[in-house]
Order: C-alpha cells, then sequence, then structure tokens
C-alpha cells in the first residue's frame, strides 16, 4: 500500500476494515480480503492491488445471483421480461443505493482529493460489488447469494412492479403461494355509478386475511390495485389505492345524468 498520508481520512485501514465488517454483519476468515474490496487504485501500490479486479468479480457474481433468483421467482416472465429486471436491479445506480445505505463510503481507503466533492456513485457502486466478491472468495457462493439477496431484493421486487406495467396481481400471487403458502382471491365489495360509467371496489384475499380495498373504472383495474394495496401492506408500507375519488367521479357522473 502507499503511505497512509495520501488520503483524507485518518482513519486506519484497520478502523476501516472492522468497521465495514460491523455494517455489512459478516466476520471474515481471511480479512485480507476484505482489505483488498475497500482500497481504490488512488492508494493501492500498484492496480493489480486495488479493489479493481474484485469489483470484475463481484460483478460477474451479482448477476448469476440475480439472474437465477428472478428465473426462479417469476416462472411466467419472458426471457425479455426478465433481462430487463436484471438491467434495472444490475446497475450502479441500486449498487450505489445499498452502498450508501450500509455505510459502506466510511469504509473505503482511497486518495486525497477524492471525496473534495462528496462520494462519486462510481465509487459507491464499486466497493458494494467488491465486497461481494470477498464475501465470495471468503465463505462460497452461499454466503454470496445470502448477502446479495439481504440487500438487493426489494429491489428486484420493485423491478418488477415497473416492468410488468403495474401488473400488481402477477407479483402478489407470487408472494402468496411462495411466502404465505395461499393463492390471492378478489372479492368485489362495492359498486358505484350509473350502469354507463360504474366503479368497482375490490379487495383481495389471502388464506382469510382481508387487504385494503381499491377502487376501479372496471373490474380489472380494481382487481389491480387490490393487489397494489396488498403488497403494500404485507411489506408493512402504507396502501397506495385507498382514495375515494373514483366514489366521488361515480357519484359526479351520476349526479350530471
Amino acid at each position: 500500500m502507499k503511505n497512509s498520508d495520501v488520503t483524507d481520512d485518518p482513519t486506519s485501514l484497520e478502523e476501516k476494515t472492522e468497521r465495514c465488517q460491523q455494517l455489512i454483519g459478516y466476520r471474515f476468515r481471511d480479512p485480507a480480503l476484505v482489505v483488498s474490496a475497500l482500497t481504490h487504485a488512488s492508494v493501492a501500490s500498484s492496480r493489480t492491488h486495488s479493489n479493481e479486479r474484485m469489483e470484475f468479480l463481484g460483478d460477474a457474481i451479482l448477476g448469476v445471483v440475480v439472474c437465477e433468483h428472478i428465473f426462479r421467482m417469476y416462472p411466467e416472465y419472458l426471457e425479455g421480461e426478465l433481462t430487463k429486471i436484471k438491467s434495472v436491479v444490475v446497475s450502479r445506480r441500486v449498487c450505489a443505493k445499498i452502498s450508501k445505505k450500509l455505510g459502506l463510503e466510511r469504509c473505503l481507503h482511497v486518495g486525497r482529493g477524492m471525496m473534495r466533492h462528496g462520494m462519486p456513485r462510481s465509487l459507491l457502486s464499486d466497493v458494494f460489488e467488491a465486497i461481494v466478491a470477498a464475501v465470495y472468495l471468503d465463505g462460497g457462493m452461499e454466503s454470496a447469494r445470502e448477502f446479495i439477496l439481504s440487500h438487493i431484493e426489494p429491489e428486484i421486487r420493485m423491478a418488477a412492479e415497473g416492468q410488468s406495467g403495474g401488473n400488481y396481481k402477477s407479483l402478489l400471487q407470487q408472494i402468496a403461494q411462495g411466502d404465505m403458502k395461499g393463492t390471492p382471491v378478489y372479492r368485489l365489495v362495492g359498486e358505484s355509478g350509473p350502469d354507463h360509467s360504474k366503479y368497482f371496489e375490490v379487495a383481495a384475499e389471502i388464506s382469510g386475511r382481508r387487504f385494503a380495498s381499491a377502487w376501479g373504472r372496471n373490474k380489472k383495474e380494481a382487481e389491480q390495485r387490490a393487489a397494489g394495496n396488498a403488497l403494500a401492506q404485507i411489506r408493512g408500507e402504507e396502501p397506495p389505492f385507498v382514495s375515494n375519488r373514483f366514489v366521488g367521479q361515480a357519484k359526479d357522473s351520476h349526479d350530471n345524468d
């Protein structure tokens, strides 16, 4: 390594190594691996001693784990749909987002001036991929898979929702059958408006548990929105489709007849 006085951060590399292990929740048998993953080329004795090679390997492992997971998770999706999900998830934006959430910028060993204008997103992305490689080399593929999916699975679900154009019903069915051992049922719980401009209220149920209902201009739309509400509640989030605006629209239409 180059002398530590070429960095802006007085924290020693040993301290950063320990901090990293605490932040990611993984204890390395070979600490030299995490040192390599955290060392930027600006402070390495040579490019081969920086985290660039680790980044290369980590990118490949990340791709394999994500591809296998979405292949198994979405058996009804075609190759093009799977490719689009993978391209969103295995991206610099997502890797940098996870890296920042973990606090890995506090562990990076970089040269003087690299942080002058804040941490570049490319550095955040690269260090996450390098850490993936380090975990793989230290603990094998199962350790790497567990580490990756614990942080990236929510991104996979969001990408799948976006790719399916709001196909919440498909995603809810996957989660219900996989995690809840049930199948979603959609109950019509209300209608409003005249026959030519009717709005429908639908609620999703899984194994007897009913989720927040949603209104739609037709039953198909109401079912999609009800599935979206169920997905949010399963994740402990506020249901997004609880507005009564459809009821008001239907009433206004009826009043104008």
